[in-house]
């Protein structure tokens, strides 16, 4: 979104309204937007409570409005505030679980999905096996998720430098929220096949269960945890190996694989029905392997620590996809020509039933 925002600054009025982190309002300048913290009241099933975000969408006025999902608040904000302008929502995944929350969002979310004028995926993959999107392909275009990381500069060289000293040459890194749907458990039991030391970055409810996973399969020495880290980029630098070891399609596009890719690191994944596996190609930038695998994470694993040349191929050929497919600057374009299509069809008078088909048409 942050890269979204810088790319469309001085292009017009942009405000960006997002759950705060307490409960007083804030307003600040940043990047060339306006970016609105709206009170915030707890939480619900990962969900901000945001009473108030129907009042601030129907106060802004707005010429057009992106959304990005799952979010069931701004479903609900959009159904209160009586919006019926233009709608963009991008579907970064399918809402997993929450049976009780799904029963009162669900006709919100489905009203906001038919409503809108396109439906932004972030894969091909995960765009054929989401039952969530399959009643709208006719509106939906892909746009993948763009990654800015600067990995050059001395201060990174140090950095990664200093990790090496602490941890060995041999790194295997990995980073996300330490929930179950990552797989880092599957990782941790790889360890116990791999001559080398994983560094696991990322906070998360499974914290302790993942340090006596490290304890039960022997690998107490060989894994740390990191916690939060807030600077990564000398860590991809001092990795030999980075691996998302995903176990569900709740993973669905894994943005870490391409700060990975980006740095020049050989990445391992999961074969997910998402776009995980599509981000990082099998045999070109890296390895797919089974899903909650542990075996074979680690003969991935000890495949590319003991093949110096492939590591170097593979981080290259990534580096270059990474920057190439997936440079902010595409995925602005593209969205920017998204927005204009819209406005456009909305100028014409086209109403929602030809504005479907006009998708339809175009698509095929």
């Amino acid at each position: 979104m942050r890269d979204l925002v810088r790319g469309m600054s001085g292009s017009g009025d942009v405000r960006v309204i997002v759950a705060g982190n307490s409960a007083r309002r804030r307003a600040d300048h940043l990047d060339g937007a306006i970016i609105i913290r709206v009170p915030t009241f707890g939480v619900l099933a990962s969900m901000p409570l945001t009473p108030t975000l129907p009042w601030e969408l129907a106060r802004a006025k707005p010429t057009l409005v992106h959304v990005q999902v799952p979010n069931p608040g701004a479903a609900f904000a959009i159904a209160m505030a009586g919006y019926r302008g233009p709608l963009v929502i991008t579907h970064q995944s399918d809402t997993l679980g929450r049976k009780l929350l799904r029963h009162l969002a669900d006709p919100f979310v489905r009203e906001m999905m038919i409503r809108a004028d396109r439906i932004i995926a972030t894969s091909h993959r995960y765009l054929e096996s989401s039952p969530e999107l399959a009643p709208f392909k006719s509106k939906c275009r892909v746009i993948p998720m763009g990654i800015n990381v600067a990995m050059e500069g001395d201060a990174t060289t140090v950095e990664s430098e200093k990790i090496v000293r602490q941890y060995g040459p041999r790194i295997v890194l990995a980073v996300g929220r330490l929930v179950g749907y990552k797989g880092f458990v599957y990782l941790i039991e790889a360890m116990s096949k791999v001559d080398a030391t994983l560094l696991l970055a990322g906070t998360g409810p499974l914290e302790r269960e993942l340090k006596g996973a490290a304890h039960r399969f022997g690998v107490d020495r060989k894994v740390e945890f990191l916690g939060r880290v807030e600077h990564l980029q000398g860590y991809y630098r001092a990795s030999s190996v980075f691996v998302l070891p995903s176990i569900s399609r709740a993973e669905a596009f894994g943005l870490v694989q391409l700060e990975a890719m980006a740095a020049g690191l050989p990445v391992i994944n999961t074969n997910l029905e998402s776009g995980a596996p599509e981000i990082s190609i099998d045999g070109v930038t890296g390895t797919t392997v089974a899903p909650a695998d542990a075996d074979g994470l680690a003969r991935a694993i000890n495949a590319l620590l003991a093949d110096t040349e492939m590591r170097r191929r593979m981080g290259e050929a990534g580096k270059i996809r990474a920057l190439q497919e997936f440079a902010p600057d595409r995925m602005i374009r593209r969205t920017v020509e998204l927005y204009e299509e819209v406005l456009a069809e909305r100028r014409c008078g086209m109403s929602g039933e030809n504005r479907t088909k006009a998708a339809r048409q175009q698509r095929e």
